[in-house]
Formats: structure tokens, C-alpha cells, sequence
């Protein structure tokens, strides 16, 4: 199967886009308190983030809560939730099909086209992985830039991009290099397959080789 290492790179950069949904998923860092002011005594750092907050405060670890209750989360919050489970679950079966699309994985099939196609479908499933991914993320930096500009939200509600915002935008980045790989790879394979086989040039009759030896010894015979 040509073009080995695209495969491959694409694979592992699905491996990676995977792992960075995973952790945006689960990581609190969505909105952290913002310092406004000129004061730069910082007594506690906030966290918010899909599943828990956390908390930090002056010569105190780290104390996180989760949320006691889905029924009162705001429908934001709800939905990010949402559109990230499904991303983290897409990204796996993604991995998954490409694996069984490999060249040297043979319990699945030993045809070069099917292969092809696992592939095709795996780089399908990583851009819409990306595309669930980044939904929730923009959503999330949008609320977060309309509050912190907002004039009537008070100093202590402002918030501000978090660590967790900036890996899911690398992630999805990833995620869309990794399957323009894969259906790059797919392309290029069926390409190669239809180039081998050109089709006759127009106005080429093919010829009989049964009637031109018939012929030729019906006119070769000699009379003595």
C-alpha cells in the first residue's frame, strides 16, 4: 500500500487530538478568575470548568468540588458537556477503524481497497471530532469575552480564557491535520488504482489474434 507514512502520520496525530480531548474534557481550567485593578495581592484563584470548580487560596492546596446537581447547571454548560462527550467518544472509534485500516493489521480484511476506505472514514470521524470539539470551545471563549467587557457584570464575576480553551483549540487543529491526512490517503490510493488500469485510446479497434493466424495461413498455403 503506497503512501505508508501518511497513514501513519495521520493516525498519530488522531492519537494526539484524542488525548487533548480527553484532557480539555476534563481539565477545570474553562474560565479562571480575572485580576482586575491595580491591586496584586492575590489572596484566591478560581476555577471553573465542565465537571468541577476549584479553588485556591494563600499558603491552602488546591480544593475542588464537584457539581452537586445536572439539573441546575446552566443550558451552556449542559451542552459543552454534551458536544464533548460525543467528541471524546468519536475520536475513539476514529482510532479504532484506523487501526483496522493499517497494512499490517490482517483480522480485518487483506484488501487494499477496503483498507482504504477504513482510513477515509477514520479522517471523516477526526474532522468531525475537531468540529465538536471547537463548537463548545468558541462558544465558551465567546461568553466569557461578551462578561469580561460588559460594563454591568461586576469585577468579581469577570472571568477569563483558561488553560483548558487554548489545548482544545490545538486539539481540534490537530484533529483537522490528522484526518486531511487520512482522506488525503484515501484519495491518493484510489487515484493510483484508476491510473493503473488507462482505457483504450479512442478510434483503437482491439484485434483478433485467432482470425489474423487463420488468415495468415489460409494465404501462406502453396500448390506444387
Amino acid at each position: 500500500m503506497a503512501f505508508y507514512p501518511l497513514q501513519i502520520a495521520g493516525l498519530v496525530l488522531g492519537f494526539l487530538g484524542m488525548v487533548g480531548t480527553l484532557a480539555t474534557t476534563l481539565l477545570p481550567q474553562w474560565r479562571v478568575s480575572a485580576f482586575i485593578g491595580s491591586n496584586i495581592i492575590v489572596f484566591e484563584r478560581l476555577w471553573e470548568g465542565l465537571w468541577m470548580n476549584c479553588i485556591r487560596q494563600v499558603k491552602v492546596r488546591l480544593q475542588c468540588k464537584f457539581y452537586n446537581s445536572l439539573l441546575a447547571l446552566p443550558p451552556v454548560l449542559e451542552a459543552a458537556r454534551a458536544l464533548m462527550c460525543v467528541a471524546v467518544a468519536l475520536s475513539l472509534i476514529a482510532l479504532l477503524i484506523g487501526i483496522c485500516g493499517m497494512k499490517q493489521i490482517q483480522c480485518t480484511t487483506s484488501n487494499e481497497r477496503v483498507k482504504a476506505y477504513l482510513l477515509g472514514t477514520s479522517g471523516v470521524l477526526f474532522i468531525l471530532t475537531g468540529i465538536f470539539v471547537l463548537i463548545p470551545v468558541c462558544w465558551t471563549a465567546h461568553i466569557i469575552i461578551r462578561d469580561f467587557y460588559d460594563p454591568t457584570v461586576h469585577f468579581g464575576q469577570k472571568r477569563e480564557l483558561g488553560a483548558a480553551l487554548f489545548l482544545g483549540w490545538a486539539s481540534s487543529a490537530v484533529l483537522f491535520i490528522g484526518g486531511g491526512l487520512l482522506c488525503g490517503f484515501c484519495c491518493c490510493n484510489r487515484t493510483k488504482k484508476w491510473n493503473r488500469y488507462p482505457a483504450p485510446a479512442c478510434g483503437t479497434r482491439p484485434t483478433d489474434k485467432r482470425r489474423n493466424v487463420r488468415v495468415h495461413s489460409t494465404t501462406s498455403t502453396s500448390y506444387v
